[in-house]
């Protein structure tokens, strides 16, 4: 019979590869989002289903986790807020989808983290992080939970290597905060291919696993590589941690923030593997250089037609 997953925050960049990778392992997936809308993209893979629910409330998620075999949680926000605090989302929020899984008899949990959480982070981020890794932990005998922390995730939406191509594009200088922090990039697809692997195998059960690609850079060194794809050559000028703090400051009041001093405390510890990648997956993550100039070059066929359907409204 084929087994039923369900994945909250399936339709995000990271939950939109893991989803797909699952229909195409042949699982029966149920996604839970806030708008079916906004996961169009989703309702005609094969076997997928898109549900509406508000995962905050306890009844909702219940009804929705009902006669699910496996549970992914990807749930997750980059800044602190009244709506949805590190708190709530990274810490409540596992514990209360642990509980729920254990009442419903649901024996299977795979949950997404952060590379470096503990609760001797410097950043509410990577606490709360480790917060929700511990509170899952604590049903470890009612719960066959596995916990995967990566680095930095690119691939083609993704949210960071994409933010730099823009500001690339659009500054003529690059003040750059916390230039010497250090990374450990990893493709979505291989993010995905993990989590889907880890469903079935028993060797994972009960553990947390770092997942970061081949290299470590520098931010800096990411810059100038995306500079370099891009063809453009700019100035980038590393700012002292005290003027790094000062523009996360003046970014927390803009009405879209791109970065906050929390995000600046994080980059104090590097995001960077303790533990080489895991053996049970039996593949190589791959490199960020035969990925990234793929989706950030316009001259090449699928970015000139992905801009025609943009252009389209399609």
């Amino acid at each position: 019979m084929m087994k039923q997953v369900c994945v909250l925050g399936g339709s995000g960049f990271v939950g939109s590869a893991i989803v797909r990778q699952l229909s195409l392992a042949g699982y029966s997936v149920n996604v839970l989002t806030r708008k079916r809308e906004a996961s169009k993209h989703l309702i005609l893979l094969a076997n997928v289903a898109v549900l509406e629910c508000d995962v905050m409330d306890d009844t909702s998620l219940k009804q929705a986790l009902k006669g699910s075999d496996v549970v992914i949680n990807l749930i997750g926000v980059l800044h602190d807020s009244k709506k949805a605090s590190f708190k709530t989302m990274h810490a409540e929020l596992p514990m209360r989808v642990a509980a729920l899984c254990v009442k419903l008899g649901i024996k299977r949990l795979l949950h997404m983290s952060a590379l470096q959480a503990s609760q001797q982070a410097p950043s509410q981020y990577l606490k709360s992080k480790a917060e929700g890794e511990q509170a899952l932990l604590r049903q470890a005998q009612s719960l066959s939970v596995t916990i995967f922390r990566p680095s930095i995730i690119f691939g083609r939406g993704d949210g960071f290597i994409n933010l730099f191509a823009q500001l690339i594009k659009l500054l003529p200088v690059i003040l750059l905060a916390k230039p010497n922090a250090k990374f450990q990039p990893i493709y979505v697809e291989d993010v995905a291919r993990a989590f889907v692997m880890a469903i079935d195998h028993v060797d994972a059960f009960g553990k947390i696993y770092d997942l970061g690609g081949p290299k470590v850079y520098t931010l800096r060194q990411l810059v100038n590589y995306v500079a370099f794809t891009l063809n453009k050559k700019r100035p980038i000028v590393g700012l002292s941690n005290m003027l790094s703090y000062l523009q996360a400051f003046a970014m927390e009041l803009l009405p879209v923030k791109l970065m906050t001093r929390d995000n600046v405390r994080s980059m104090e510890v590097d995001s960077i593997c303790v533990t080489s990648f895991p053996a049970f997956l039996g593949f190589s993550p791959a490199a960020l250089e035969t990925v990234v100039p793929d989706y950030l070059r316009e001259d090449n066929p699928r970015n000139a037609y992905n801009r025609f359907r943009a252009g389209a409204g399609r």
